[in-house]
């Protein structure tokens, strides 16, 4: 009798843990949609928009700079190559 009580316990508390990974498990599987509808429904932006929002002169420094960074890698390695 005790035992069946307890068994009774035990099986409502694993219904109960299962219950809490399904919801769990369903609830991750909600949110991935939900972000799939968001990202779904972005706008690009046109030719005029960007050219307004980008600061063309900001944006040739960089540039500039990444060109500046990679032809200084590239002759770092080609003297690295020389070396060895």
């Amino acid at each position: 009798m005790k035992d069946d009580k307890q068994f009774e316990k035990d099986s409502s508390a694993s219904d109960s843990s299962a219950d809490s990974v399904d919801e769990y498990l369903q609830a991750l599987g909600n949110e991935d949609a939900r972000e799939i509808r968001y990202y779904s429904q972005e706008q690009p932006f046109s030719a005029d928009e960007m050219t307004r929002l980008v600061n063309e002169e900001r944006l040739n420094e960089l540039l500039a700079q990444s060109d500046a960074f990679l032809s200084n890698l590239s002759g770092e390695i080609n003297d690295f190559d020389e070396d060895y």
